[in-house]
């Protein structure tokens, strides 16, 4: 799947659960060499010696991609590790919401923070000291956005907000990076059954004064296929953007939804 003999090396930001985990899986089985990144050292450890047993190439380090030091400390580890970054997913990322007029201010920007400022202190330090700018044509920036940041999630304002920065984010750089042959892109889920799925929920359920059950039929009745979509499904556009298949595809915001979003 490479156009080089070396295997590549992909950083997968919040790679321990859900999305990031199955991207993580995907990509090995791929044949890169993966390293990830999340802030628990204890699931970080787990995850990556679980993976390892299955023969697969990935390491990992503690880090929190709020934080320009630590994000400096990751991608050197990663380097370090395996050598110069060639894809960069980045994953990690929290819900967070309610009625707007009562949202606090340390919410609002640690969902900023979480999800939109982090992929920039992530990819500018994968394209420099990740060496990420001179990869070519093998080189790829996935972040994972969100179908609500095209159409807007009602009591998701901070989330809505920060995935469709992050859309904007990828559309510009990809364009500005057109010529080096690095494709950026965005894969932009609907309802995903994550650990964090199930933290929504509960947040809507609190809201509405209802069950987590009612929410959920709710919620699968906004979905033209009637259902979430599984983590495996998500990566898996994730993998094939990570391919030399995918090189001509970049700028581009793609759902993985159920026909829940339709732009």
């Amino acid at each position: 799947m490479t156009t080089s003999a070396t295997p590549r090396t992909a950083l997968v930001t919040g790679g321990t659960s859900g999305i990031g985990l199955a991207v993580v899986k995907t990509l090995a089985a791929r044949g890169l060499r993966v390293f990830l990144c999340a802030r628990s050292r204890e699931n970080v450890d787990a995850v990556v010696k679980e993976l390892r047993d299955q023969g697969l190439q990935v390491a990992g380090c503690e880090g929190d991609v709020r934080s320009r030091e630590s994000v400096e400390r990751v991608v050197r580890a990663a380097v370090d590790r395996f050598g110069p970054l060639s894809v960069l997913v980045n994953n990690a990322g929290r819900s967070g919401g309610g009625v707007t007029a009562r949202i606090p201010d340390e919410l609002w920007y640690d969902v900023i923070d979480t999800n939109l400022n982090s992929a920039f202190l992530v990819t500018r330090e994968a394209l420099t000291t990740g060496g990420l700018e001179r990869a070519g044509v093998d080189g790829r920036i996935i972040s994972i956005a969100s179908t609500g940041g095209k159409q807007g999630v009602p009591l998701g304002a901070p989330y809505s907000a920060s995935k469709a920065g992050l859309i904007g984010f990828t559309k510009a750089l990809a364009k500005e990076l057109a010529p080096t042959g690095v494709t950026v892109n965005a894969v932009c889920p609907g309802y995903v059954e994550t650990p964090m799925a199930v933290r929504v929920r509960q947040a809507y359920a609190a809201t509405w004064d209802t069950t987590e059950e009612d929410v959920l039929s709710r919620f699968n009745d906004k979905i033209p296929l009637g259902r979430y979509s599984t983590p495996e499904e998500v990566a898996a556009l994730v993998g094939h953007l990570a391919g030399d298949e995918a090189g001509s595809i970049t700028a581009q915001a793609l759902n993985v939804c159920g026909g829940l979003g339709i732009y």
